[in-house]
């Protein structure tokens, strides 16, 4: 379950709440896919911006429509007791394992988000990701403080943020060497994914995986045959939308993606964000015509 590629799909909104025929088809497409896991409440799933009783719903909604797939659930909040009420919800619909950021709005010492990971950790059995993700939290981890946090009991895998291909290889080693054997290290940041896998990362928590697996599943095919070129390859291909990433965020992209393809309204994105403007969609739909995607 913290192998291979995880695919972290919106949750689509239409006038101010959860669409659920778009939320649960996206989820129906992923259980037929090839993807190792499907992770709801992932920054892509905008769980930042949804009330306790919306990702209640969510979680609810995505357990009866992910076949048999390992469904993993971010549980991230402000405060500690809102993120084990989030625990409480996964292990009610039968979450695999959580994603635990450290939400702030008061930056966060290193203490504080050690000793959030360890009350999670006590509560609950479920399995946990480390989502390291400064770009939404404003918290870096040293390479030190994975090494406490993967000490503890129930954690399953650090979730890290891209790094360039030239220094691939020695960060994957770096924090290789602080954490326990069972625990696997995972890429963020989709345009960064073929080279860290090809320096033997472990997973990839893919945003693009959670609309379109099937462009993600080739990179990760090429890799897991010991065919790096293709993957680097393949993901050069992917170039156009990579830089679309880069320009606008990933959500925003990968959004408008969905709702060009008709997998998810238009404006699916929760208040106050309000999506790619009108010239930009246009980019967007280039790229996919161009790459050949479809809603398939």
């Amino acid at each position: 379950m913290f192998t291979g590629l995880s695919a972290f799909p919106l949750t689509p909104l239409q006038d101010d709440a959860v669409d659920e025929p778009a939320f649960a088809h996206l989820m129906e497409r992923l259980a037929a896919s090839d993807v190792d896991s499907i992770a709801v409440l992932g920054s892509t799933g905008s769980y930042a911006y949804l009330s306790p009783r919306e990702r209640r719903h969510v979680v609810r909604l995505a357990a009866a429509n992910t076949g048999s797939k390992p469904l993993i659930v971010g549980v991230g909040a402000l405060r500690t007791s809102e993120v084990l009420a989030n625990v409480q919800a996964a292990e009610d619909a039968g979450g695999a394992g959580i994603l635990l950021a450290p939400v702030s709005y008061q930056a966060l010492t290193d203490d504080d988000v050690y000793g959030l990971f360890r009350d999670v950790t006590d509560a609950t059995d479920l399995p946990v990701i480390v989502y390291d993700n400064p770009g939404t939290t404003r918290f870096t981890f040293s390479t030190e403080l994975y090494g406490r946090i993967a000490a503890l009991p129930g954690i399953a895998s650090i979730k890290i943020p891209p790094v360039t291909a030239a220094a691939a290889a020695e960060r994957v080693s770096a924090v290789r060497a602080v954490i326990p054997d069972h625990v696997t290290i995972g890429i963020s940041g989709d345009a960064a994914a073929a080279n860290v896998l090809n320096a033997g990362c472990d997973t990839w928590y893919s945003v693009i995986a959670g609309t379109l697996p099937e462009p993600a599943l080739a990179i990760l095919r090429a890799v897991r045959e010991g065919r790096p070129h293709d993957a680097a390859a393949e993901s050069a291909r992917l170039g156009p939308l990579w830089e679309l990433f880069a320009e606008h965020g990933s959500l925003r992209v990968i959004a408008a993606v969905a709702e060009h393809l008709g997998l998810a309204p238009r404006n699916c994105l929760p208040r106050p964000l309000r999506g790619l403007g009108v010239e930009d969609r246009r980019q967007v739909a280039g790229v996919v015509s161009a790459l050949g995607f479809t809603a398939g």
